[in-house]
Protein backbone atom coordinates (compact mmCIF):
# COMPACT_ATOMS: atom_id res chain seq x y z
CA UNK A 1 0.00 0.00 0.00
CA UNK A 2 1.27 3.72 -0.69
CA UNK A 3 0.85 5.97 2.87
CA UNK A 4 -1.60 8.68 2.56
CA UNK A 5 1.54 10.40 3.61
CA UNK A 6 3.36 9.90 0.60
CA UNK A 7 0.94 10.60 -1.93
CA UNK A 8 0.70 13.22 -4.98
CA UNK A 9 -1.55 15.13 -7.11
CA UNK A 10 -1.88 13.01 -9.98
CA UNK A 11 -1.27 9.66 -8.96
CA UNK A 12 -4.05 6.50 -9.29
CA UNK A 13 -3.67 4.74 -6.18
CA UNK A 14 -4.88 1.27 -5.30
CA UNK A 15 -5.22 0.11 -1.78
CA UNK A 16 -6.67 -0.58 1.80
CA UNK A 17 -7.56 2.18 3.72
CA UNK A 18 -9.32 2.87 7.08
CA UNK A 19 -12.55 3.70 6.34
CA UNK A 20 -12.53 6.94 9.18
CA UNK A 21 -15.88 8.86 8.36
CA UNK A 22 -18.64 8.35 5.90
CA UNK A 23 -21.51 10.66 4.98
CA UNK A 24 -24.08 11.10 2.52
CA UNK A 25 -24.47 14.08 0.54
CA UNK A 26 -25.65 16.53 -2.39
CA UNK A 27 -23.94 18.49 -4.91
CA UNK A 28 -25.66 22.29 -5.61
CA UNK A 29 -27.32 20.57 -8.42
CA UNK A 30 -28.76 17.75 -6.21
CA UNK A 31 -26.80 15.26 -7.31
CA UNK A 32 -26.18 12.34 -4.70
CA UNK A 33 -22.67 11.79 -3.34
CA UNK A 34 -20.42 10.36 -0.89
CA UNK A 35 -17.80 12.20 1.63
CA UNK A 36 -15.39 9.71 3.20
CA UNK A 37 -12.02 10.09 5.64
CA UNK A 38 -9.78 7.74 4.81
CA UNK A 39 -7.03 6.61 7.70
CA UNK A 40 -3.92 4.99 7.98
CA UNK A 41 -0.77 5.24 10.38
CA UNK A 42 0.38 8.53 8.14
CA UNK A 43 -2.64 10.63 8.15
CA UNK A 44 -5.92 11.39 6.93
CA UNK A 45 -7.23 11.98 3.14
CA UNK A 46 -10.75 13.30 2.01
CA UNK A 47 -12.72 11.15 -0.44
CA UNK A 48 -15.39 11.36 -2.61
CA UNK A 49 -17.50 9.22 -4.26
CA UNK A 50 -19.47 10.77 -7.23
CA UNK A 51 -21.33 8.08 -8.30
CA UNK A 52 -22.34 6.21 -5.71
CA UNK A 53 -24.61 3.56 -7.66
CA UNK A 54 -22.20 2.67 -10.34
CA UNK A 55 -20.49 -0.54 -10.91
CA UNK A 56 -17.65 -1.15 -8.70
CA UNK A 57 -18.82 0.47 -5.32
CA UNK A 58 -19.87 -2.29 -3.21
CA UNK A 59 -21.56 -1.27 -0.01
CA UNK A 60 -19.10 0.01 3.18
CA UNK A 61 -19.61 1.26 6.63
CA UNK A 62 -17.84 3.67 9.11
CA UNK A 63 -14.74 2.06 10.69
CA UNK A 64 -14.57 -0.77 8.22
CA UNK A 65 -11.26 -1.35 6.29
CA UNK A 66 -11.81 -0.59 1.95
CA UNK A 67 -9.96 -1.63 -0.70
CA UNK A 68 -10.01 1.53 -3.12
CA UNK A 69 -8.89 2.41 -6.59
CA UNK A 70 -8.98 6.43 -6.80
CA UNK A 71 -7.52 9.53 -8.11
CA UNK A 72 -5.87 11.93 -6.46
CA UNK A 73 -6.60 15.73 -6.97
CA UNK A 74 -6.11 18.71 -5.53
CA UNK A 75 -8.85 20.25 -4.17
CA UNK A 76 -8.61 24.14 -2.14
CA UNK A 77 -4.92 23.47 -1.75
CA UNK A 78 -5.61 19.78 -0.37
CA UNK A 79 -4.73 16.49 -1.53
CA UNK A 80 -8.03 14.29 -2.42
CA UNK A 81 -9.06 11.43 -3.94
CA UNK A 82 -11.76 10.83 -6.66
CA UNK A 83 -12.79 6.75 -5.83
CA UNK A 84 -13.31 4.74 -9.03
CA UNK A 85 -13.64 1.74 -7.14
CA UNK A 86 -14.25 0.28 -3.72
CA UNK A 87 -14.98 -3.06 -1.92
CA UNK A 88 -14.96 -4.05 2.16
CA UNK A 89 -11.55 -5.37 2.93
CA UNK A 90 -11.46 -9.47 4.07
CA UNK A 91 -9.45 -9.80 7.32
CA UNK A 92 -6.06 -10.95 6.59
CA UNK A 93 -5.46 -8.53 3.94
CA UNK A 94 -4.86 -5.70 5.94
CA UNK A 95 -2.66 -5.03 9.06
CA UNK A 96 -4.36 -3.09 11.83
CA UNK A 97 -1.64 -1.39 13.35
CA UNK A 98 -0.99 0.03 9.87
CA UNK A 99 -3.71 2.02 10.12
CA UNK A 100 -3.62 3.89 13.54
CA UNK A 101 -1.55 7.06 13.65
CA UNK A 102 1.00 6.48 16.21
CA UNK A 103 3.75 9.02 18.46
CA UNK A 104 7.19 8.67 16.89
CA UNK A 105 8.63 8.24 20.32
CA UNK A 106 8.95 5.02 22.02
CA UNK A 107 6.07 4.63 24.49
CA UNK A 108 7.60 2.51 27.01
CA UNK A 109 10.03 4.55 27.24
CA UNK A 110 8.21 7.26 27.59
CA UNK A 111 6.20 5.96 30.38
CA UNK A 112 9.03 5.07 32.13
CA UNK A 113 10.27 8.33 32.16
CA UNK A 114 6.84 9.50 33.47
CA UNK A 115 7.02 7.04 36.52
CA UNK A 116 10.28 8.91 37.02
CA UNK A 117 8.47 12.33 37.91
CA UNK A 118 6.05 10.11 40.19
CA UNK A 119 8.99 8.73 42.21
CA UNK A 120 10.53 12.09 42.70
CA UNK A 121 6.91 13.56 44.40
CA UNK A 122 7.85 13.90 48.37
CA UNK A 123 4.56 14.75 49.81
CA UNK A 124 3.16 11.10 50.75
CA UNK A 125 0.00 11.73 50.12
CA UNK A 126 0.64 12.83 46.38
CA UNK A 127 2.96 9.99 45.94
CA UNK A 128 0.45 7.71 46.99
CA UNK A 129 -2.57 9.08 44.89
CA UNK A 130 0.09 9.02 41.93
CA UNK A 131 1.28 5.58 42.32
CA UNK A 132 -2.08 4.51 42.65
CA UNK A 133 -2.87 4.98 38.99
CA UNK A 134 0.89 4.99 37.36
CA UNK A 135 2.23 2.35 39.19
CA UNK A 136 0.15 0.10 41.01
CA UNK A 137 -2.55 -0.12 38.16
CA UNK A 138 -1.83 -1.95 35.79
CA UNK A 139 -5.33 -1.76 33.26
CA UNK A 140 -4.89 2.24 33.62
CA UNK A 141 -1.09 2.13 32.54
CA UNK A 142 -2.02 0.14 29.71
CA UNK A 143 -5.11 2.02 28.37
CA UNK A 144 -2.78 5.56 29.49
CA UNK A 145 -0.18 3.82 27.07
CA UNK A 146 -2.28 3.46 23.82
CA UNK A 147 -4.93 6.72 24.02
CA UNK A 148 -4.92 9.60 22.25
CA UNK A 149 -4.58 13.11 23.61
CA UNK A 150 -7.36 14.62 21.11
CA UNK A 151 -9.91 13.72 18.29
CA UNK A 152 -8.27 15.77 15.93
CA UNK A 153 -6.66 18.67 16.95
CA UNK A 154 -3.23 17.79 18.49
CA UNK A 155 -1.50 14.48 19.89
CA UNK A 156 -4.72 12.66 17.98
CA UNK A 157 -2.72 9.30 17.47
CA UNK A 158 -1.77 6.17 19.82
CA UNK A 159 0.59 7.23 22.66
CA UNK A 160 -0.68 10.62 22.12
CA UNK A 161 -2.17 11.52 25.96
CA UNK A 162 1.05 9.65 27.21
CA UNK A 163 3.40 12.20 24.71
CA UNK A 164 1.41 14.88 25.89
CA UNK A 165 1.31 14.25 29.13
CA UNK A 166 5.12 14.16 29.93
CA UNK A 167 5.72 16.78 27.95
CA UNK A 168 3.29 18.58 29.96
CA UNK A 169 4.94 17.18 33.30
CA UNK A 170 8.50 18.04 32.20
CA UNK A 171 7.48 21.87 31.53
CA UNK A 172 6.28 21.91 34.76
CA UNK A 173 9.69 20.78 35.86
CA UNK A 174 11.15 23.67 34.45
CA UNK A 175 8.70 26.00 35.43
CA UNK A 176 8.94 24.88 39.44
CA UNK A 177 12.83 25.09 38.98
CA UNK A 178 12.60 28.87 37.73
CA UNK A 179 10.00 29.75 39.94
CA UNK A 180 10.18 29.73 43.66
CA UNK A 181 6.78 30.36 44.48
CA UNK A 182 5.52 27.22 42.41
CA UNK A 183 5.22 23.91 44.59
CA UNK A 184 6.49 21.35 42.87
CA UNK A 185 4.93 18.47 44.19
CA UNK A 186 1.25 19.90 43.32
CA UNK A 187 2.56 21.00 40.16
CA UNK A 188 3.85 17.73 39.05
CA UNK A 189 0.87 15.94 39.86
CA UNK A 190 -1.59 18.29 38.37
CA UNK A 191 0.39 18.17 35.02
CA UNK A 192 0.42 13.53 35.37
CA UNK A 193 -3.56 14.05 36.24
CA UNK A 194 -4.76 17.13 33.93
CA UNK A 195 -5.60 15.20 31.00
CA UNK A 196 -6.64 11.40 32.30
CA UNK A 197 -10.64 12.36 31.85
CA UNK A 198 -9.75 11.56 28.24
CA UNK A 199 -9.37 7.64 28.96
CA UNK A 200 -13.17 8.26 28.94
CA UNK A 201 -14.07 11.87 27.19
CA UNK A 202 -12.49 9.53 23.95
CA UNK A 203 -13.46 6.22 22.32
CA UNK A 204 -10.38 3.79 21.59
CA UNK A 205 -9.17 3.45 18.41
CA UNK A 206 -9.83 2.97 15.55
CA UNK A 207 -13.09 5.32 16.32
CA UNK A 208 -11.56 7.70 18.46
CA UNK A 209 -14.63 9.86 18.63
CA UNK A 210 -16.46 11.44 21.97
CA UNK A 211 -18.13 9.48 23.89
CA UNK A 212 -21.55 10.18 25.51
CA UNK A 213 -19.78 11.11 29.46
CA UNK A 214 -17.02 12.80 26.93
CA UNK A 215 -20.10 14.87 25.19
CA UNK A 216 -22.24 15.31 28.09
CA UNK A 217 -19.01 16.17 31.05
CA UNK A 218 -15.98 16.87 28.70
CA UNK A 219 -12.82 15.47 30.26
CA UNK A 220 -11.96 17.82 32.83
CA UNK A 221 -14.95 16.99 34.94
CA UNK A 222 -14.53 13.26 34.32
CA UNK A 223 -11.23 13.30 35.36
CA UNK A 224 -11.72 15.14 38.61
CA UNK A 225 -14.25 13.14 39.30
CA UNK A 226 -11.37 10.08 39.07
CA UNK A 227 -9.27 11.55 40.90
CA UNK A 228 -12.07 12.52 43.56
CA UNK A 229 -12.71 8.47 43.86
CA UNK A 230 -9.08 7.35 44.37
CA UNK A 231 -8.40 10.12 46.77
CA UNK A 232 -11.40 9.37 48.91
CA UNK A 233 -9.65 5.38 49.37
CA UNK A 234 -6.38 7.60 50.80
CA UNK A 235 -6.88 7.37 54.50
CA UNK A 236 -6.17 10.91 55.71
CA UNK A 237 -5.64 12.48 52.76
CA UNK A 238 -5.70 16.40 53.66
CA UNK A 239 -8.94 17.89 52.42
CA UNK A 240 -7.43 21.08 51.22
CA UNK A 241 -4.23 19.67 49.47
CA UNK A 242 -7.42 17.60 47.27
CA UNK A 243 -8.83 20.95 46.59
CA UNK A 244 -6.12 22.32 45.27
CA UNK A 245 -5.31 19.93 42.79
CA UNK A 246 -8.91 19.46 41.29
CA UNK A 247 -8.73 23.10 41.25
CA UNK A 248 -5.12 22.60 38.92
CA UNK A 249 -7.55 20.04 36.93
CA UNK A 250 -10.24 22.17 36.68
CA UNK A 251 -8.88 25.47 35.44
CA UNK A 252 -6.37 23.82 33.27
CA UNK A 253 -7.97 25.44 30.21
CA UNK A 254 -7.13 28.68 31.72
CA UNK A 255 -10.52 30.47 30.37
CA UNK A 256 -13.66 29.84 30.96
CA UNK A 257 -14.25 30.14 27.62
CA UNK A 258 -11.77 27.19 26.62
CA UNK A 259 -14.00 24.94 28.83
CA UNK A 260 -12.43 25.38 32.49
CA UNK A 261 -14.86 25.28 35.09
CA UNK A 262 -12.74 27.84 36.74
CA UNK A 263 -9.82 30.27 36.06
CA UNK A 264 -6.46 29.43 37.49
CA UNK A 265 -6.47 31.06 41.03
CA UNK A 266 -2.93 29.56 42.57
CA UNK A 267 0.21 29.92 40.76
CA UNK A 268 -0.05 26.61 40.09
CA UNK A 269 -2.79 26.11 38.00
CA UNK A 270 -1.66 29.33 36.22
CA UNK A 271 1.45 27.31 35.38
CA UNK A 272 -0.32 24.39 34.39
CA UNK A 273 -2.24 26.07 31.92
CA UNK A 274 0.66 27.53 30.37
CA UNK A 275 2.04 24.28 30.19
CA UNK A 276 -0.57 22.60 28.50
CA UNK A 277 -1.40 25.49 25.96
CA UNK A 278 2.20 25.81 25.42
CA UNK A 279 2.95 21.72 24.41
CA UNK A 280 -1.08 22.01 22.52
CA UNK A 281 0.07 24.49 20.09
CA UNK A 282 3.73 23.36 19.74
CA UNK A 283 2.55 19.79 18.40
CA UNK A 284 -0.34 21.56 16.38
CA UNK A 285 2.45 23.60 14.34
CA UNK A 286 4.56 20.34 14.06
CA UNK A 287 1.72 18.43 12.82
CA UNK A 288 1.00 21.33 10.15
CA UNK A 289 4.36 21.25 8.99
CA UNK A 290 4.50 17.42 8.55
CA UNK A 291 1.96 17.57 6.17
CA UNK A 292 3.56 20.87 3.84
CA UNK A 293 5.82 19.54 0.99
CA UNK A 294 9.42 19.14 2.19
CA UNK A 295 11.63 21.73 2.26
CA UNK A 296 8.93 24.28 1.98
CA UNK A 297 8.41 28.30 3.18
CA UNK A 298 5.30 28.46 1.96
CA UNK A 299 2.31 29.86 4.11
CA UNK A 300 0.03 26.79 5.13
CA UNK A 301 -2.82 28.95 5.69
CA UNK A 302 -5.41 30.30 8.72
CA UNK A 303 -5.18 27.72 11.67
CA UNK A 304 -8.23 27.80 14.10
CA UNK A 305 -6.39 26.67 17.15
CA UNK A 306 -3.67 28.99 16.17
CA UNK A 307 -5.88 32.12 15.35
CA UNK A 308 -3.80 32.71 12.60
CA UNK A 309 -1.84 32.02 9.22
CA UNK A 310 1.51 30.07 9.43
CA UNK A 311 5.01 29.15 7.53
CA UNK A 312 7.96 27.35 8.44
CA UNK A 313 10.96 29.34 8.99
CA UNK A 314 13.16 30.08 6.72
CA UNK A 315 16.55 29.32 8.32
Amino acid sequence: MKYIETLREGERVAGIYLCKHKQNALTKNGKPYESLILQDKTGTLDAKIWDPNSQGIDDFETLDYIELVGDIVSFQGALQMNVKRVRRAREGEYEPKDYLPVSGKDVDEMYQELTGFVASIKNPFFRELAESFFVKDAAFAERFKFHSAAKSVHHGFVGGLLEHTLSVTKLCSYFAETYEILNRDLLLIAAMFHDIGKLEELSCFPANDYTDDGQLLGHIVIGTEMISERIARIDGFPRKMAAELKHCILSHHGELEFGSPKKPALAEAMALSFADNLDAKMETMKELFASAPEGSTEWLGYNRLLETNIRKSSV
